[in-house]
């Protein structure tokens, strides 16, 4: 008897230790596009007035664009028309993933107040503190960013 539960409790291991292998084992989770709350990029802030106020602005449900698997607010629709004749100017970089988590080869959820503009490219971070770190070799992480973006993109 005290076999039989022995072997009995090693199967049941057994098959608990199979199944969560395959589990950790199974597909990875598709990384989206852009980084979206909701479906909203940018938690629904305003891409192109980072460029032209100098600051995050919150976008207004009214004026939207649907681009990279996410939609896109605007706080006017000027600004709406802007970005959607050159999404690729105004989107952040890396898909509005923290920049500073990428260069280190992983992606990151962003602060919409965490951001700077590097050669006329938005680039957000996880919170400020991260950002702090990340500009303390802006040039070396946009280039070790740029280098796993790819990998990262195509890897979910």
């Amino acid at each position: 008897m005290f076999r039989s539960r022995l072997s009995r409790r090693h199967f049941l291991a057994a098959a608990v230790a199979a199944g969560l292998a395959a589990g950790a084992a199974g597909p990875a989770q598709a990384l989206d596009p852009t980084f979206n709350t909701d479906g909203l990029a940018i938690q629904g802030y305003d891409p192109v007035a980072y460029f032209t106020e100098g600051k995050p602005v919150y976008g207004k449900p009214e004026f939207t664009y649907d681009f990279a698997g996410a939609t896109w607010q605007f706080a006017s629709a000027a600004n709406r028309d802007t970005f959607a004749a050159e999404p690729e100017r105004y989107a952040p970089q890396y898909g509005g993933y923290c920049a500073w988590a990428v260069s280190e080869g992983y992606t990151a959820s962003t602060d919409p107040a965490a951001w700077r503009i590097e050669g006329g490219k938005l680039y957000l971070n996880y919170s400020k503190s991260v950002q702090s770190r990340w500009a303390q070799d802006i040039p070396g992480n946009i280039s070790k960013a740029d280098a796993n973006w790819p990998g990262l993109k195509g890897a979910n």
